[in-house]
């Protein structure tokens, strides 16, 4: 069993905003695998979960209901529960340090200041240590949605994409899925080698103007509001 955690907030009010990114990822993964209407969302684990196999592996496709800031509490539970190794779990979040419709996957590496990361990290650190790693020892899938410019970070990234941004993350979470169907079968360093060449392109065509006033952000603190244990 492998897991693919796609974080964001519940709620109608977050829906489509690019901290959601990571659920949008999702519902196209459920989408692609569940042609035939097997699968669906179900709740378990402080999430809502689906059972997929993608490129022929069993996977759990979960979404933390826990709000973003402690999505490490359903992660960690749904680890524990199937024993899922640290390697076998891919976390998909959005990205302001990459320009919108760039998608990028890494084995490991820092939270780089996503809340939602951050909080897995410290969850997951004495599944890690059993295993001899450290807590940020486990695949990551970011999908840019450009940085805020002017606008207060938490603002911008709950806040939903603008017109030109739209038709760009479009793309991006047809890609991001395909990606993380390539992670569950042939693994992290061959889904990198296939799609990360497609974000290095436009991140070095360099970032656009930052978006104009109107949607929002989110990789800073979440609402304190109606956060569920």
């Amino acid at each position: 069993m492998k897991i693919i955690a796609g974080l964001g907030n519940p709620g109608s009010e977050y829906e489509n905003t690019r901290h959601n990114a990571g659920f949008m990822t999702l519902d196209r993964l459920l989408a692609r695998s569940s042609r035939g209407g097997e699968a669906r969302w179900q709740a378990g684990h402080q999430a809502l979960v689906a059972k997929v196999l993608l490129g022929g592996e069993s996977c759990l496709l979960l979404k933390p209901l826990t709000f973003m800031n402690l999505s490490g509490r359903s992660v960690a539970d749904a680890m524990r529960f199937f024993r899922v190794k640290l390697s076998d779990l891919l976390v998909v979040v959005d990205d302001v340090a990459l320009p919108c419709g760039a998608i990028r996957l890494r084995p490991g590496g820092s939270s780089g200041g996503h809340n939602g990361l951050a909080d897995i990290e410290q969850a997951v650190a004495s599944l890690a240590a059993i295993e001899g790693v450290t807590g940020r020892d486990f695949a990551r899938l970011r999908i840019g949605v450009d940085a805020p410019g002017q606008q207060p970070l938490a603002a911008y990234v709950l806040g939903r994409f603008t017109p030109e941004q739209k038709p760009l993350v479009d793309e991006a979470l047809i890609r991001a899925a395909e990606a993380v169907e390539c992670w569950a079968c042939a693994g992290v360093l061959a889904a990198m080698a296939r799609y990360n060449g497609v974000a290095e392109e436009r991140q070095s065509s360099g970032p656009k103007q930052p978006p104009k006033a109107g949607g929002s952000r989110g990789g800073a603190k979440e609402p304190p509001r109606k956060i569920d244990g």
